[in-house]
């Protein structure tokens, strides 16, 4: 045997490389080949995918701008003893006067919004405090107190509140951003408290949103499943034409869509007409369902319903229909065979489309934004409002790495309950 495996070794191919040396490098080339196929769209998905999630993560924790525009006013404010000092001490005041009156005014001016975001009142107080000491600097104005001086330009500087607020921003990294999204924040003592009753707006948004993505998750079902079912057991000609009337919302704008949704929605739209015609309704008593949470959830049902189809069909397809005449044959009454036989099978698209359609409601933006209205808003909407208006860039991180969060564990309990390798998408 050992003979047999030394010669093995000994044989050569036509270039007189021994043979087991020229299979390993063949395979190394070939590994590296396939390896550079796939390289643009893995560079594609970095690009594109993974290197803006990790930017995500990084700016929802990022509150290092701050500490370069007041680094000497942080490190003294450090110093400042809260328990035995009712305001800081002296120094602090002093380094905030020369560090806003000497720095540069573009990167206070960026400083600005984010201490806002700490104490609403910030913005005023530096820039009207800030123009009056460049005044002081322009005429050599001796300072006797630093801190006299501050609170002469205005009171505020007297105030601990705006003090206490400057705690929430002496370190680079921070999580307030996402306590912030959760309605909480820091106290004096650095304690997380609840925010207070008029900007509590976050924790009844998140609800509102999970509740409206369960509901379009229902109804989806609810109204897909039977479609599923009649296009897999349709003759071929019949299901073909009716998949193509699943398919053709595809095909469509989502901005129409959702634009025409208004219009049939509305008062005197297209449903509340023809209710009243019908004589469901008194032209009196018609039904407000847009710009409000019904509009939401109608409009969002419709739109991801196809998401619901198409995973449905394709498990329903492969169901052998002999598995319910063998039922039936063994006694069990329709109904019986349906709910024992039929639908246990039907379980890996229910819980895809159902996972499918609840990823893509609770991140929805466009069409809760047009047809919800104020009563009808999702998540989104508050995420697309501070990044357009009030630049918060780290509270819409959070907010984003929350919901990665909630996606990555619906994930995980989907693998633990049905196992993603029985994911059927279609």
């Amino acid at each position: 045997m050992e003979a047999n495996i030394s010669t093995a070794e000994q044989i050569l191919t036509t270039d007189g490389i021994p043979l087991k040396d020229s299979l390993k490098k063949t395979e190394r080339r070939n590994k590296i080949k396939a390896f550079l196929l796939v390289f643009p769209l893995l560079l594609f998905i970095i690009v594109t995918f993974i290197v803006p999630i990790f930017d995500m993560l990084g700016r929802s924790i990022d509150d290092s701008q701050i500490n370069t525009v007041y680094p000497k006013t942080f490190e003294e404010y450090k110093k400042w003893d809260k328990d035995a000092e009712e305001l800081p001490p002296e120094e602090v005041y002093k380094a905030i006067y020369y560090e806003l009156g000497e720095g540069d005014k573009i990167q206070i001016g960026r400083a600005l919004t984010r201490m806002n975001y700490s104490k609403s009142g910030w913005k005023s107080l530096i820039k009207k405090t800030q123009r009056q000491i460049k005044k002081d600097l322009k005429a050599e104005v001796v300072i006797a107190s630093y801190k006299e001086r501050l609170i002469e330009i205005n009171e505020k500087w007297a105030d601990r509140t705006y003090w206490y607020a400057m705690t929430q921003m002496l370190n680079e990294r921070t999580p307030i951003y996402y306590w912030n999204a959760l309605d909480r924040t820091y106290d004096a003592e650095m304690n997380v408290v609840m925010q207070s009753e008029e900007r509590r707006i976050y924790i009844k948004t998140w609800i509102k949103t999970f509740k409206v993505s369960v509901y379009v998750t229902f109804f989806c079902l609810l109204l897909g499943f039977p479609v599923a079912h009649l296009l897999a057991n349709l003759p071929l000609r019949y299901s073909n034409l009716l998949m193509i009337f699943v398919l053709l919302p595809f095909w469509t704008s989502l901005l129409v869509r959702t634009t025409a949704w208004i219009v049939m929605l509305q008062q005197n739209g297209v449903i509340n007409g023809v209710l009243v015609w019908l004589g469901v309704l008194s032209d009196d008593g018609r039904i407000q369902m847009v710009y409000n949470e019904t509009g939401t959830l109608i409009a969002m049902t419709q739109i991801l319903l196809p998401f619901m189809i198409l995973p449905l069909y394709s498990v329903m397809k492969v169901i052998p229909p002999s598995h319910l005449r063998a039922a039936a044959n063994l006694g069990a009454k329709p109904f019986t065979a349906f709910v024992r036989v039929y639908l246990p099978q039907t379980v890996p698209g229910m819980s895809a489309g159902g996972l499918l359609v609840f990823v893509l409601a609770i991140g929805y933006f466009i069409t809760p934004e047009l047809v919800g209205g104020k009563d009808g808003q999702l998540i989104g909407h508050w995420i697309a409002y501070h990044l357009k208006t009030t630049l918060n860039w780290g509270l819409c991180a959070a907010m984003g790495a929350i919901l990665l969060g909630i996606m990555l564990i619906l994930y995980w309990l989907y693998n633990k309950i049905v196992g993603i390798e029985n994911i059927k998408l279609g």
